[in-house]
């Protein structure tokens, strides 16, 4: 398995590399797709096993084509649709679903090298629903993308297993994706719901508005107190981290827009814990911006030790351990307490100010 993710991590920085000089859907199968697939276990050069060009007959059409279909004993168990790097994937869902019903396939994955689409017939059998069950971008792995990868590797592949997960990973990122949403920003009928739970009065328009801040600061603080109490849990509860987790708040700056994140403080309460062997930790500082957080030391924007990033699916954080940025370390997590893990690198990169 550690072979595995490394070569899944070792195509992400390949796909991130490539990806502007990739410019036709051939490129992209052959630069990208069957490298996944190869890496899947697959032999992508065994037509018995990678069948390019599939045939799929569909109604009166004759003939049609799936780029890849993965046999076995002769019969497709996954359905392949590629289309070029730039391209988007919603608009090309009913040609792959046409494919689906003809043959004997139970999944389909439709990709255009970077994100890939995972298809079965939850809603109806030999039927392919319209939305994925599972979805990832290669250049945005996380660790969960790649457990659910994994299940579709040669040597573990098990259809049953598969399906009966299926329904509950496509339900269960249906409901993050649109709890993601109502924490960053609430909408009208989750306000009311919940003001429903809490308020006796009338909900009225005005009352809506006036509870709609109050929600918003009450899922931030939740969100912070469930991280703090891992964080304390982590270090053992010692004086010193309780002293570094009460500086982790929400920063807001009216006069230029930019919003310090419960996340961004973690990162800074967390770098200090990490430096508190190697440097007078009152000398780490943070600062941010639109683009990035930074985390200094002496409050000096030449001394910076580290950019944080929190993109939409990705998290990462660049080291200034090189002259130039493309020499730079960059290493990604899930959550802020995963810095812990790097902490052999943040402290070589501070040492040089230190």
């Amino acid at each position: 398995m550690e072979k595995f993710v490394e070569q899944l991590r070792g195509l992400a920085k390949r796909v991130d590399s490539l990806k502007t000089s990739i410019e036709t859907e051939e490129a992209t199968k052959t630069a990208i797709v069957m490298p996944f697939f190869q890496i899947l276990g697959y032999d992508i050069f065994n037509p018995m096993e990678f069948n390019p060009e599939f045939t799929a007959d569909v109604g009166i059409k004759k003939g049609e084509k799936v780029d890849y279909a993965i046999l076995h004993d002769g019969h497709p168990v996954i359905l392949i649709e590629c289309k070029g790097i730039n391209q988007e994937l919603t608009k090309h869902d009913s040609q792959l679903f046409r494919y689906f019903g003809t043959t004997t396939a139970k999944f389909s994955i439709l990709t255009n090298g970077i994100e890939y689409k995972f298809f079965t017939d939850l809603e109806e059998p030999n039927k392919m629903d319209t939305s994925p069950f599972f979805t990832f971008k290669i250049t945005e792995l996380r660790d969960v993308h790649i457990s659910e990868i994994a299940k579709f590797r040669k040597e573990s592949f098990d259809v049953d297993k598969i399906t009966s997960n299926a329904s509950e990973l496509k339900y269960l990122n249906a409901l993050k994706e649109y709890l993601s949403k109502q924490f960053e920003d609430p909408s009208e009928d989750f306000v009311r719901y919940l003001v429903g739970e809490i308020y006796e009065g009338v909900k009225t328009k005005a009352a809506i508005e006036k509870f709609t801040p109050i929600i918003k600061r009450g899922i931030k603080q939740i969100v912070n107190e469930q991280v703090n109490d891992k964080l304390n849990a982590a270090l053992n509860s010692t004086t010193e981290s309780k002293v570094i987790i009460e500086e982790m708040q929400v920063v807001e700056n009216e006069d230029d827009g930019i919003v310090t994140t419960h996340e961004e403080m973690e990162c800074y309460a967390m770098s200090k814990v990490i430096l508190k062997d190697t440097i007078n930790i009152d000398r780490v500082y943070y600062r941010d911006n639109r683009s990035y957080f930074n985390i200094l030391i002496d409050d000096n924007i030449r001394k910076w030790i580290m950019r944080v990033y929190f993109d939409k699916n990705r998290n990462y954080i660049i080291l200034n351990d090189a002259p130039v940025d493309k020499d730079r370390t960059l290493i990604e997590f899930e959550q802020p307490i995963d810095l812990l893990s790097m902490k052999e690198q943040i402290v070589k990169t501070t040492v040089q100010f230190a």
